[in-house]
């Protein structure tokens, strides 16, 4: 029997095709209305950046709080789910820089850009919504265990080995591990996520009900995260757009939709994870690359353009390789 969790609801019927057509289609479908409201002018790029921060701020940390304080996990550990997904992120990670710094001659620099856009998943944004939207709540739930974690991790790896290849490349003395884990530390203490998800984890252990008015009220912020999340998205493509290093992006952006959620599917049965559990690592695994790839590169003033490419390609081929996924996990 798998570990963390019970297993997913019987297989569909023969129209399982469709119905995850009808899943997965709604949520890219989203995304381009963003797009294309900026595209047409309808709205300005800066309503994007509004709509992201509701998001991020505000509509997220709810639903995180609700999910994590309402969650039954049946006493499960994290630690297998957490390494089942940073199992496929390390893989895919040290194959992405390898392709770029051997195969196509960029330096280290540009390495560790196509290591962060090949692995960096957009889990908030977009793999939020598409779990929720296709599993049940302890899908949501494995998920949040996930997110408690996934930021912190993927920002301090891409700081610490961004600090490396700078002193190797031109020779810069870059900051210690000290220095850093304590600006990260300063950016988790006021990350919104991370309240949510801790004030969660408090509300849990007093075993009270959520229910009344404030039920009501958070019901109706979360259910406002998916779509405002996905609209947001679709904005912030459009200014993001493909920007040079095409083949370097190609191959990035097929490392992230396909190797990255085939190692963790691998990685998440080898650890015998619960199917729900499984279904929500690959599914959110398997989402275009996340908008903190670029954010990397404009810190360090090097890879706009590789990482503005790989999230815009991703983007627009997901709807495609997310229904693949969908199809082999049959969810």
């Amino acid at each position: 029997m798998p570990r963390n969790g019970s297993p997913l609801p019987p297989k569909r019927s023969p129209s399982a095709l469709s119905q995850i057509v009808d899943n997965v289609i709604p949520i890219f479908a989203l995304i381009a209305i963003g797009w294309a409201a900026v595209a047409l002018r309808l709205l300005k790029a800066e309503v994007g950046d509004a709509l992201g921060d509701f998001v991020f701020k505000l509509a997220v940390p709810v639903l995180l709080f609700r999910t994590i304080a309402e969650a039954d996990l049946d006493g499960s550990s994290p630690w297998t789910l957490w390494a089942a997904y940073f199992s496929g992120v390390a893989v895919t990670w040290t194959v992405g820089h390898l392709l770029a710094t051997r195969v196509f001659k960029r330096d280290a620099r540009l390495g560790v850009v196509a290591g962060v856009s090949s692995a960096f998943a957009n889990n908030v944004f977009i793999g939020l919504p598409l779990v929720g939207r296709m599993l049940s709540d302890q899908g949501v739930a494995a998920l949040s265990i996930l997110l408690s974690v996934h930021l912190p991790v993927m920002m301090i790896a891409g700081t610490l080995m961004m600090e490396r290849a700078e002193r190797a490349v031109e020779g810069k003395a870059g900051q210690g591990i000290g220095a850093i884990l304590r600006q990260v530390a300063r950016n988790l203490v006021r990350n919104p996520l991370v309240i949510g998800l801790v004030a969660g984890s408090l509300f849990r252990l007093t075993g009270l009900p959520i229910g009344g008015i404030p039920e009501v009220v958070m019901d109706q912020i979360a259910g406002l995260a998916g779509p405002a999340a996905l609209l947001s998205m679709g904005m912030a493509v459009r200014k993001y757009g493909v920007r040079g290093h095409l083949g370097p992006a190609v191959t990035m952006s097929a490392l992230k939709l396909f190797l990255l959620p085939a190692s963790v599917y691998v990685a998440a049965h080898l650890l015998e994870l619960s199917p729900v559990w499984t279904a929500a690592m690959v599914l959110t695994s398997s989402v275009p690359t996340g908008v903190n790839a670029y954010l990397i590169a404009n810190h360090f003033g090097v890879g706009h353009g590789l990482a503005s490419s790989t999230i815009t390609l991703t983007t627009a081929l997901g709807v495609f390789t997310v229904s693949i996924w969908a199809v082999i996990l049959g969810v």
